[in-house]
């Protein structure tokens, strides 16, 4: 058993409360501007501390009149926007608890939210949303719609309640308080809540801007774009607006590029896929464009200025390479997501130590870290100061990491949730002895940086008995430009397989270098002999980081990719192994179809 803590550098008075950087930022500094906010000519307008206040305060208002009292939840389904981050402080401004819902979800997970909550009003963003939540909404429920004008009608709604109202109730909360009920959207069975309290997330937005002095500060700015339904979003929400960092939301990732060369934020916050798809994209291009060879041996150059780093410092030829290709490929890059970009942060899922070298070595570092809803966000980060890829980081200050004997990862400290919503039996089972059990599997090394090397519960055991981590497997394949995602598979079998899909994004100009026929999708191309060649190098290049044992034997190339819509994927990314194992079970048959334990 191995364990690593780091001593608290933060507190969280008792009377403490998330809404307070909201009044305190008016009062002290009023003119700053927090808020970027698109408008309806697609405009962004600036919005100080003191109009925030003021627009909080409003709908704060509203929701009193309304008749939601101290303690309910309100849930908010809607994508990415400024409404969401200020009915967010509304509702605890009064007291109240948030109840996110992530706005692809379906009739019935919404219904089992509401219900398993109590809910006793939600905000959806559109007519859409308001008639999937009608269908199953319980007789009383109150729906305000974004779309339909929510916010203005509450603001009139609260026209005769008392602004003092509002600061006897924001007052009145307490650190121990109930802040939010998040549902983990989960690869398997249905969600829980977890209880994050007040106490929870301060400390989590305190401990991240400390180690993030550089990101998190007035004068910095970060464009949010991951659902603010999870809690990873959330975090940075508040951390933001606790250091007065400017912050403008947008929900349609198919702009991102232009918004954040709009924007030009000072960084970012992403999960993998997305940095996987900036590499990918890029090196697509570069290909398609006949400049393959450049864009390669300036990721090679780029990767190995990063590793030198680490022992040293590059040499003068490394130098005088990275420096030409600054020039031709990195600063295109640092371009394209704003040209103003200090660094980015990472989590729930690991990025995978090639593209983080890449990244580093191209004036873009990805900062990894690791946690989950039930530890408030980030319990371990990588910083500016102390990096080490490949690795989640360090236990941020407060927090202890523990490596159980068989591998699992413990958690311990302030930022570990109060429990699982009317489930204590879950509760017990997942904090035992004040140590979380995160169901991951990981490694300490002796300076205290986490590296996780699988799910407890996704790990494979073959008809040989050998363990299998997927996750190694399966981060090695996503980084290949061609594969957009994959799932390996493999319990009681004789040997490891996959299951790969192709990105769509990058099909068309693989087709064109290759002569073959223009058509949508992949489903014509199962079975080719060079498509199945360049995934076969693929699975050979990731087979590099396992035992032999553990090495994928065979694969099978889907017709159709991996969606959220499908049903494959959560919001946050995360192949839902069980969805995926039923829907493409034919597959599976189909790779072991004539096999044998000694094969």
């Amino acid at each position: 058993m191995r364990e690593y803590s780091v001593p608290a550098t933060i507190t969280v008075g008792d009377e403490e409360n998330l809404v307070d950087a909201v009044f305190d930022n008016a009062a002290a500094h009023g003119s700053d501007v927090v808020y970027r906010r698109r408008g309806s000519d697609d405009q962004r307008a600036d919005i100080t501390s003191a109009q925030f206040a003021d627009q909080v305060a409003g709908v704060a208002r509203g929701l009193i009149a309304s008749g939601v009292s101290a303690g309910d939840r309100v849930a908010l389904l809607s994508r990415t926007r400024y409404e969401w981050t200020l009915l967010d402080y509304a509702i605890l401004a009064v007291g109240g608890v948030t109840v996110p819902i992530y706005e692809t979800s379906s009739a019935e997970q919404i219904d089992w939210i509401l219900s398993d909550s109590d809910a006793v009003g939600i905000v959806v963003e559109s007519a859409k949303h308001q008639a999937v939540v009608e269908e199953v909404a319980r007789p009383g429920l109150t729906v305000w719609q974004l779309d339909g004008g929510a916010v203005d009608a509450l603001v009139a709604a609260g026209a005769d309640t008392p602004v003092e109202e509002v600061h006897v109730r924001r007052k009145a909360v307490r650190a121990s308080d109930l802040a939010t009920l998040i549902y983990t959207s989960g690869t398997t069975g249905r969600p829980k809540g977890c209880e994050l309290t007040h106490r929870n997330l301060l400390t989590e937005v305190r401990t991240v801007s400390a180690v993030f002095p550089e990101l998190l500060t007035v004068g910095s700015s970060v464009l949010l774009f991951l659902p603010l339904a999870h809690v990873f979003g959330k975090a940075i929400q508040c951390g933001a607006l606790l250091t007065r960092t400017t912050v403008a939301h947008t929900a349609d990732v198919t702009q991102l590029l232009p918004d954040l060369a709009a924007f030009r934020p000072s960084f970012l916050l992403a999960v993998p896929r997305v940095f996987e798809k900036v590499y990918n994209g890029a090196r697509q291009r570069a290909h398609n464009d006949g400049k393959g060879k450049i864009f390669d041996a300036a990721a090679d150059t780029a990767i190995a200025y990063s590793k030198a780093q680490d022992t040293g410092g590059a040499g003068m030829v490394l130098k005088a390479k990275h420096a030409v290709f600054d020039k031709l490929v990195y600063g295109k890059l640092r371009a394209a997501v704003g040209g103003n970009v200090l660094a980015a942060v990472s989590g729930s899922a690991p990025l995978g130590a090639r593209l983080g070298h890449f990244f580093r070595g191209v004036g873009l570092p990805v900062l990894e870290g690791y946690g989950l809803t039930e530890t408030s966000a980030g319990i371990t980060l990588n910083t500016l100061a102390a990096q080490r890829i490949g690795s989640v980081g360090r236990p941020v200050p407060g927090h202890a990491v523990r490596i159980a004997e068989d591998g699992e990862i413990l958690l311990q400290g302030p930022l570990v949730f109060r429990g699982y919503w009317k489930n204590e039996t879950s509760t017990a089972e997942a904090v035992e002895d004040g140590w979380f059990h995160s169901g991951d599997i990981g490694e300490l090394d002796d300076a205290g940086f986490l590296t996780i090397t699988g799910r407890k519960k996704e790990i494979i055991v073959t008809a040989g008995g050998k363990n299998v981590a997927p996750a190694v497997l399966e981060d090695r394949l996503r980084a290949h430009p061609l594969i957009s995602q994959c799932m390996v598979v493999g319990d009681a079998q004789p040997f490891i397989g996959a299951l790969v899909t192709i990105d769509p994004e990058a099909l068309p100009g693989w087709r064109e270098r290759n002569g073959k026929p223009a058509a949508e999708g992949v489903a014509d191309l199962v079975d080719d002999a060079d498509l199945r060649a360049e995934v076969s190098a693929a699975v050979d290049e990731a087979n590099k980081a396992v035992s032999r044992a553990e090495q994928i034997r065979e694969f099978r190339i889907l017709p159709v990719d991996f969606t959220e819509a499908g049903g494959e994927m959560t919001p946050t990314m995360k192949v839902k192994r069980q969805v995926v194992a039923k829907t493409f079970a034919g597959d599976i048959a189909a790779i072991y179809a004539g096999t044998s334990a000694s094969s």
